[in-house]
């Protein structure tokens, strides 16, 4: 286990005796000055007041940086109390539980910090909470207790009682989402696992562009773990989605929600697929989903299929032909089965059919459209 005090270089405590375990309080010297006994006996009085526990930290969390960050915020929200400075003076970590306690200069800024609760650090959010030796009865004489009402907490992209808005244990962090996604996309995303009662994707305030985060919070609350469970780690385009409850680590799904967990996966894979970009135009369409291998088997179905695929294809372009590869008469499976091709006259008439058919329902189906490989299609390859 590693665990650092460090100082913060260019800042000057008000009080003697912040650092006792670099500057002993015996040696009678703090910066030049005559220590004072009852001053470090103060400043060691209030320091359970002072600190703040901050959980969930990244492993590239280091005593630096979290002490710049806190006291750049702390400065952005206008939470600095005590005079010009930096507002943290002590930082402690412990590198395996990912938590620091930070100390701050006073009890009012402490309090300050406690509004800080979800902030993003280093791409993810933290918890902000009271140390566990914190003493209410004891901090209530020793300053405010509570952060300032006037705090410009929009400044840092945090709302008055949580990020984003949304309050409680159940809301939602949807980190590493790729910044062409529009909120309509990722509400569908999400409401995979049933309607959602609040989303917030958070966005930078001068151009209105999304900042690759959101937070969300279900209707029904015990699908919580169940979405964060399917969606973390799923890779989007070049990203990868960090998906968790925002004020706590990861949680596993009880047993009895295994089966709607598998459900769920397979719902987001079909959601990713739909959202991921659909490569270089080409001439000719993939749809997956769109027909089962079951519907191939009889002739007069099949044939039923194709004309469908024809006219709703013809819709969007001059389409040249239409390939629905059918299993083999004795049944085996061959490459393709189950997708169906579009070959378009030119790119113009296939984008317009894959922009239309993506997402679209075929029977009881929701279609994925892609764009397929020219060379592979003319030789025959459905495979991939």
């Amino acid at each position: 286990m590693h665990r650092f005090n460090v100082q913060i270089p260019g800042n000057n405590p008000t009080l003697p005796g912040v650092f006792p375990n670099m500057f002993p309080l015996a040696t009678g010297q703090f910066g030049g000055l005559p220590l004072m006994p009852v001053q470090a006996m103060t400043q060691q009085a209030t320091r359970h007041a002072r600190r703040v526990y901050v959980g969930g930290l990244s492993p590239t969390a280091n005593e630096q940086s979290v002490a710049t960050f806190f006291s750049q915020v702390m400065a952005a929200i206008g939470g600095n109390t005590a005079g010009p400075g930096d507002a943290v003076v002590n930082v402690y970590i412990n590198h395996e539980k990912k938590f620091a306690f930070v100390e701050m200069r006073s009890v009012e800024e402490a309090s300050n910090a406690m509004a800080l609760d979800g902030i993003i650090f280093e791409g993810a959010p933290v918890k902000v909470r009271r140390p566990s030796d914190y003493n209410p009865s004891l901090a209530a004489t020793l300053g405010p207790s509570q952060p300032s009402p006037n705090l410009n907490l929009a400044a840092v992209g945090l709302s008055p009682g949580s990020a984003g808005g949304l309050e409680g244990p159940d809301r939602i962090f949807v980190g590493g989402l790729p910044y062409y996604f529009t909120e309509a996309q990722i509400r569908e995303l999400l409401e995979s696992f049933g309607p959602l009662r609040g989303f917030d994707l958070v966005k930078d305030r001068e151009t209105g562009n999304s900042k690759g985060y959101a937070f969300c919070i279900y209707q029904d609350l015990s699908v919580t773990d169940i979405a964060c469970a399917a969606l973390n780690g799923i890779k989007m385009g070049d990203k990868t989605l960090t998906v968790r409850r925002a004020n706590q680590g990861a949680t596993q799904p009880k047993p009895e929600q295994e089966s709607i967990l598998q459900h769920a996966q397979q719902q987001i894979a079909l959601q990713r697929l739909m959202l991921q970009p659909q490569g270089v135009p080409t001439k000719v369409v993939c749809l997956t989903q769109a027909i089962s291998e079951d519907d191939l088997r009889d002739d007069e179905e099949y044939g039923d299929i194709v004309e469908d695929m024809r006219q709703e294809g013809g819709k969007h372009g001059a389409l040249v032909n239409v390939v629905i590869p059918r299993p083999n008469p004795n049944g085996e499976s061959l490459p393709g089965v189950g997708k169906v091709f579009l070959e378009y006259s030119d790119v113009e008439g296939s984008r317009k059919a894959q922009a239309a058919m993506n997402g679209r329902r075929f029977g009881e189906n929701q279609v994925i459209a892609v764009f397929y490989p020219e060379n592979k299609f003319a030789q025959g390859e459905y495979d991939g």
